[in-house]
């Protein structure tokens, strides 16, 4: 995993909502059997437990109306500090006191939550809850005190939090600090009040059996406070909540940690240990796991000690969602020069593809990581490990980025599509087609990304009218641009926010990001701020 968070700091939502059909191209993605956004909520990041990225509901965005004279920056809200997570939104929430309002959902590095009315600016939040014990000297974590994380003042809340509609809760997994102690809570928070739900918050403990470094005189290796970071999305599957762990810039010991709670007590119900007996294998692709119809759970890990053995590092996991036990894995079979040399697998995230009908694999994920070769994967016979070659669907090597911290965003699909975004490259579709997918692009964009790529997203009505949203990161200015391409000719760009000066100018924003796009808005989480855009008055 390459250097700081914070100074290197990446379809089935319609199909959750209405039934899908036509070409067998994008039928529901929801994964475990329950939808994650539903009723035009979106209630986890990348739209769906399947990470695809794709709204498919969205009628006033279409390619003919973004452009520089008809679209641009609405209004912004401010906020007490860096939002690293996917804004999250839902409908017709009857806010205590206030009315019903459409809302959407950030929290900051500084542990507050914040609801704001998602269609009207000028306003404070509707609420506003900190996570963190004032009177009791809990404060977020100074920058400071981790090593690596010279961009930010403070550490709190870095992953999406993930909310659920029946619970009429948002579950948030935030960092602090009281007098001497690091703290990881797990918090979840009535979507109507902000007031903590379930008895929560819970204070975050794991450990297991091992032989690790770190291990204690008993034979335990004990979650670290102060190193593991949760920078990887939550998510919720069947009622149960998860996280995953990596380091704060690589800074060890740390291990690769999957923590599963139950989501109406707030109990820890499963844990599982990336490397008990070896060390590293953090889990951070900022997607976060991604779960099928039998809540199987999948969760790619970086550097780190690989199989054989009770090791995981630099492999691509499948694990019981209820027992988190290794049903199946997949390594590369040149992990060990990856890791000498620093690339991560497991930097990019996967998405899981909607089944495809009369082909051997019909149920696959595909995804990259730092080397930018694609994989595309039989989630039924993932391939383990193999040194000659990878036993797998599909290798396509030096496709995206030039090999080298080339992928740190998941892809989003759509018609047949696989997009991708890498560093120093343009965006790129593969076609799917029988399970395979095209060797070279069959379209991609003209504007070259610097680190680490652009963050995408994709809003449809149905098959038609695609636009591929793209939110870049500067790493020399940390300013920000979001990019509106038309997703059946990437060549064509359609708008960007700095196309009008100061009008549309995001600012600053947070790398590894991406936008929120619902209901003809798209919401860009900034360094101070949280952006909207839409059509212009």
């Amino acid at each position: 995993m390459r250097s700081s968070f914070f100074t290197l700091l990446a379809a089935g939502f319609a199909c959750a909502l209405a039934s899908c059909s036509g070409g067998g191209h994008q039928p529901s993605l929801a994964g475990a059997g329950n939808p994650s956004s539903s009723a035009g909520a979106v209630v986890t990041r990348n739209y769906d437990n399947a990470r695809s990225g794709v709204n498919l509901q969205e009628t006033v965005l279409t390619p003919d109306s973004v452009n520089a004279a008809h679209f641009g920056k609405l209004f912004s809200f401010a906020v007490d500090g860096s939002i690293y997570g996917q804004p999250l939104y839902v409908p017709a929430v009857n806010v205590a006191g206030k009315g019903t309002h459409n809302v959407v959902y950030v929290a900051t590095e500084n542990d507050s939550v914040y609801a704001f009315d998602a269609d009207h600016g000028g306003g404070g939040p509707l609420w506003k809850t900190s996570l963190v014990d004032a009177a009791a000297g809990e404060t977020s974590i100074p920058c400071a005190d981790v090593v690596g994380c010279a961009a930010a003042s403070t550490i709190g809340v870095t992953a999406t939090p993930v909310i659920s509609l029946d619970r009429n809760a948002i579950y948030v997994e935030a960092r602090s600090k009281q007098n001497s102690a690091y703290l990881h809570k797990l918090h979840a928070l009535d979507l109507a009040s902000g007031k903590e739900k379930f008895g929560g918050p819970v204070v975050i403990h794991a450990s297991v059996p091992g032989t690790a470094a770190d291990a204690d005189a008993q034979g335990i290796v004990n979650f670290n406070d102060l190193r593991e970071n949760d920078r990887s999305a939550l998510l919720l599957v069947n009622g149960v909540v998860y996280m995953c762990f990596a380091s704060l810039s690589d800074v060890g010991p740390y291990h690769g940690w999957v923590l599963a709670y139950n989501a109406d007590t707030l109990h820890q119900v499963a844990v599982f240990n990336v490397t008990p007996n070896g060390t590293q294998g953090g889990i951070f692709a900022n997607n976060g796991p991604v779960a099928d119809d039998s809540a199987n759970i999948y969760a790619v890990t970086g550097n780190g000690t690989p199989p054989p053995g009770s090791n995981f590092g630099q492999t691509l996991l499948k694990l019981s969602g209820a027992s988190l036990k290794v049903v199946d894995f997949f390594t590369p079979f040149n992990a060990a020069v990856m890791n000498l040399t620093n690339i991560d697998v497991g930097s990019g995230g996967f998405l899981l593809l909607p089944d495809q009908s009369g082909t051997a694999h019909p149920h696959l994920l595909v995804g990259a990581g730092k080397e930018g070769r694609i994989y595309l994967i039989d989630r039924d016979n993932l391939g383990k490990h193999n040194a000659q070659s990878d036993q797998i669907v599909q290798s396509i090597p030096n496709a995206v980025g030039p090999g080298d911290d080339s992928v740190f965003y998941s892809p989003v699909f759509w018609n047949g599509n696989v997009y991708f975004s890498g560093t120093q490259d343009v965006i790129k579709a593969f076609s799917l087609n029988n399970g395979r997918l095209s060797t070279a692009p069959v379209m991609q964009a003209v504007t070259t990304f610097t680190f680490p790529g652009a963050g995408l997203i994709l809003s449809a009505n149905g098959s038609s009218g695609g636009i591929l949203w793209a939110l870049e990161w500067h790493e020399a200015s940390h300013l920000g641009t979001l990019h509106a391409y038309d997703a059946q000719n990437l060549a064509r760009e359609l708008w960007n926010s700095d196309q009008s000066g100061a009008r549309d100018s995001a600012g600053a924003t947070t790398r590894l990001n991406v936008p929120l796009v619902i209901n003809g808005k798209v919401y860009v989480s900034g360094k101070t701020n949280l952006l909207v855009y839409g059509m212009l008055p």
